[in-house]
């Protein structure tokens, strides 16, 4: 099976569009499929091209066993509403002409970000070929959860496109349950849409004591390390928990923030004249020493802002602090919430709450067994959500569909 995949993200990226899509196509290729990726040269999220790779309008290389064809795109930071979807666009416009030159029997476009569906449907035309709309984000719904845009006549626009490409989809792959509920109360046929949610990588991510001079360099051994790993968004309301770490009086606690984003430099400066000697601040780290970092931690931090969307909402750093044995604090509503206490894998916040967040920091430090229990059940989370399974699932139902249409 000849598998053409579309996405904006693709490592050495290291968010979670992109580690989903290469442990899938890693795993699809050892299954016995002919994976192509068409990407653009890596650049998140920042908007900086890459030491060693250029914006140019082809190229090609292999990783893995896949082949990955990179395009052009207007290149912009992850800011900046107007720029962004200039950068979107100029995506599927490039994949879908370079996907017209490759050989498939089905392709994939996942979101976000959304106009790499709109180049997966394009191709799908074009090639005679079955397409699937992998849906990682209610989008433009997350647009609005975060205030990034107010026209409700574009919105509007937006909302229309995306009913017709779930429309036109031959099958619809979501990353969440509240997902696939979403689209069925809006009219989406519910027997096209099926569930396949992010996971653990157990073989990258497992448990092992910290790095020793890693953990003295940053000034954090012997201390109770509260970290978040990833995107530093308008999503997930890091400047106020900043707030909250200014009023953290225990001096045994460090609060571990690493990567990048929209609001990085917000929090740095928010950190700066707060001058809060309680929290380091990072730059992202490469996909291969991330489990390095996470080993620094003790407790895995995991919020989003309040707002019904993000209810909907499963984050993969769940997978990963529960693949690493640390019990997690999330301040997430809904769906990652259900999972979390279904293991008993971690303690919840109200999101935006600090004053929660605060009582949870010193609960999960002072009561030993508490955290050693939910550290326990971190890893059966963790073994439940296997990546590799997951993705052997998603290939079946590729599988199933390439030959539904050769039927």
């Amino acid at each position: 099976m000849r598998v053409l995949f579309v996405t904006d993200n693709f490592p050495p990226e290291a968010n979670a569009p992109a580690s989903r899509t290469f442990a899938h196509c890693q795993e699809w290729v050892r299954l016995g499929a002919r994976v192509t990726v068409i990407t653009c040269a890596p650049n998140f999220p920042q908007g900086k091209v890459y030491a060693g790779y250029a914006n140019r309008p082809y190229q090609r290389e292999q990783m893995n066993g896949i082949e990955v064809i990179r395009v052009w795109s207007y290149i912009s930071a992850n800011a900046g509403f107007a720029k962004r979807i200039l950068d979107y666009l100029s995506f599927a416009a490039s994949s879908f002409l370079a996907g017209l030159f490759v050989g498939a029997d089905v392709i994939v476009a996942t979101s976000p970000q959304f106009f790499t569906t709109l180049s997966g449907f394009g191709l799908s035309i074009g090639k005679r070929t079955p397409w699937v709309f992998e849906l990682r984000d209610l989008w433009p719904d997350s647009i609005k959860a975060v205030s990034a845009m107010s026209n409700d006549r574009v919105l509007a626009g937006l909302e229309s496109l995306e009913l017709f490409l779930y429309g036109r989809a031959d099958l619809i792959v979501a990353v969440s349950p509240a997902f696939k509920q979403n689209l069925i109360t809006r009219g989406v046929e519910e027997n096209k849409i099926e569930v396949v949610t992010n996971g653990a990588d157990l073989d990258m991510f497992a448990p092992g004591p910290p790095a020793r001079e890693l953990s003295d360099a940053l000034g954090l051994t012997d201390k109770f390390v509260v970290g978040y790993v990833g995107t530093h968004g308008m999503a997930h309301n890091l400047e106020g928990l900043i707030d909250a770490c200014d009023r953290c009086t225990d001096p045994e606690i460090r609060f571990l923030f690493i990567g990048d984003g929209a609001k990085k430099q917000e929090i740095e400066e928010l950190v700066k004249r707060k001058r809060l000697s309680n929290v380091v601040l990072l730059a992202p780290v490469p996909k291969e020493e991330i489990a390095r970092y996470w080993r620094l931690v003790d407790v895995a931090l995991v919020p989003l802002r309040k707002d019904p969307v993000f209810k909907t909402v499963i984050p993969s750093k769940i997978f990963e602090a529960a693949a690493m044995g640390k019990p997690i604090l999330l301040g997430v509503e809904g769906q990652a919430r259900q999972i979390v206490d279904e293991f008993d894998a971690g303690l919840s916040f109200e999101p935006d709450n600090a004053d929660e967040f605060l009582d949870r920091v010193a609960l999960l430090k002072n009561d030993r067994a508490l955290y050693l229990r939910l550290s326990e059940n971190c890893r059966a989370l963790a073994q439940n959500y296997d990546r590799r399974a997951l993705a052997a699932r998603m290939y079946g139902l590729l599988q199933d569909l390439v030959e539904q249409q050769r039927a």
